[in-house]
């Protein structure tokens, strides 16, 4: 390539001779300068597109060198929740062997599955495995009686007055207070029949299930000749339901178990009427009877 100086260098020659050389050879040295130019221009061009392409692949670098790292730490918080998980089963474990020891009676067969699992608590890894495994099958089961559940109650009715969902080891069925009560007292209103039938359906299908029914209120004090304050209400409240489902729908009432909670755990704030309508509900929770929790925990049942 020809050097800037040297373009210079051959003008000045061409110019301090130009009375000396045929004009057409001062033609020909202006053409071979206007090449020289262009040749210069075509080759700045080409410097400039290499550097272009060198910042887009150390873009492109970059990006990969990010990606990586984003995939490393997905990887990382990843092995965070299966961490997590872990620890969450092992209070799970422990939670439950109080229970078990709580206990006073335990039919034969439970009580061989619990020192099976005691003596497996030498074994700690093979032991989370084993819950791992009960928790997946408790928990598909409880995925499935969800989605049937939540089915069969929308039909005909208003989202906003039923919630069902899947809550560790239960299913859980929250109704508003609307739809089965008046206000302020405990009788079951005839629009409630419809979705304590399809409840009491699935319950009749399923002998492996029981039943706590939960009442709950706002804040808002009351007293009358029949109540006496918010658990009373509760109480008396989570009672109709579960005489209505043994006495209209034909429930074994061993399976069934009513509670009041009175305006304890609300669910959000009762400074607002949207909030005091929130926490009037009842919560109506399926639970695994304990000798099928046994069985979930059975070494022997566990594929």
């Amino acid at each position: 390539m020809i050097s800037t100086k040297g373009i210079i260098f051959s003008v000045a020659v061409a110019v301090a001779f130009s009375s000396c050389v045929s004009k057409k050879k001062f033609a020909g040295l202006q053409t071979e300068l206007a090449s020289t130019k262009a040749d210069l221009e075509r080759r700045g061009e080409m410097v400039n597109d290499f550097k272009n392409k060198l910042v887009t692949c150390e873009q492109d670098k970059q990006r990969a060198e990010d990606a990586a790292k984003a995939a490393q730490a997905a990887k990382e918080e990843q092995m965070r929740d299966l961490r997590a998980q872990i620890t969450d089963l092992q209070k799970v474990r422990d939670t439950q062997m109080q229970q078990v020891g709580g206990l006073t009676v335990l039919n034969q067969t439970a009580s061989e599955n619990i020192n099976r699992t005691l003596a497996q608590l030498e074994k700690k890894d093979k032991y989370i495995g084993l819950l791992q495994a009960a928790k997946s099958k408790a928990d598909s089961m409880n995925l499935a009686l969800a989605v049937n559940l939540k089915s069969s109650l929308n039909e005909g009715l208003d989202d906003t007055d039923i919630e069902v969902k899947v809550d560790k080891t239960v299913v859980m069925v929250n109704l508003s207070d609307k739809m089965l009560f008046t206000s302020g007292s405990y009788k079951i209103s005839p629009k409630a029949y419809t979705v304590l039938e399809k409840v009491a359906k699935m319950l009749l299908a399923r002998p492996d299930l029981e039943m706590m029914v939960e009442g709950y209120t706002d804040n808002v004090k009351i007293s009358t000749d029949c109540i006496d304050d918010n658990w009373d209400l509760s109480v008396k409240r989570a009672t109709s339901v579960v005489r209505t489902l043994q006495t209209k729908f034909g429930v074994d009432p061993n399976k069934l178990i009513a509670a009041g909670r009175g305006e304890n755990n609300a669910l959000t704030t009762n400074d607002t009427q949207e909030g005091r309508s929130i926490n009037r509900r009842t919560r109506i929770i399926l639970m695994p009877k304990l000798d099928q929790f046994y069985d979930l925990l059975n070494p022997d049942n566990v594929k």
